[in-house]
């Protein structure tokens, strides 16, 4: 099992957080995004995204169309199960059909706890804590060694 936490003070430091992720970032990542509404995981991963070479205006939340996809150094499949709500739903949207296609590319889901039980064991799952109106911290955890990279990326600022 591999953990890290960091604090961001500000919007910018986490959206280049998310760019440094992106840059790491390898076909076959899944990344499960947790937090409160309003606590940056679209920020976030709007960061990741530019990190694999997709402009910053093309991301944007699929609150309401369930899935963005990208294209960059990889494709990137963005999903938002905000109003998906249950497992079974999900599932009736395509999630399998997408989690079988993040093999090729990035796939990035918020709202990720709502489909925990589903996700395959090699997700890096990315937990956000409002400390603040701007702080916030994100606790890494990935049950494989699959992120080492960038989990050795992170540690070195």
């Amino acid at each position: 099992m591999q953990e890290y936490t960091v604090l961001s003070n500000s919007a910018a430091a986490t959206l280049s957080l998310g760019k440094r992720i992106g840059k790491e970032l390898g076909a076959g990542s899944i990344i499960a995004l947790t937090g409160e509404l309003g606590c940056g995981k679209t920020l976030l991963t709007r960061g990741i995204c530019a990190g694999l070479g997709v402009p910053l205006r093309q991301v944007n939340s699929p609150t309401f169309i369930f899935v963005n996809e990208y294209t960059g150094r990889l494709p990137v499949f963005h999903m938002d199960l905000y109003l998906t709500g249950l497992e079974a739903n999900a599932l009736d949207s395509g999630l399998a059909d997408y989690l079988h296609r993040a093999k090729e590319g990035v796939m990035i889901i918020e709202w990720a706890e709502r489909i925990a039980a589903i996700l395959p064991g090699d997700c890096l799952a990315i937990g956000f804590e409002v400390i603040s109106v701007k702080k916030r911290r994100l606790e890494f955890t990935a049950a494989t060694d699959k992120f080492r990279g960038l989990f050795e990326e992170l540690k070195k600022q």
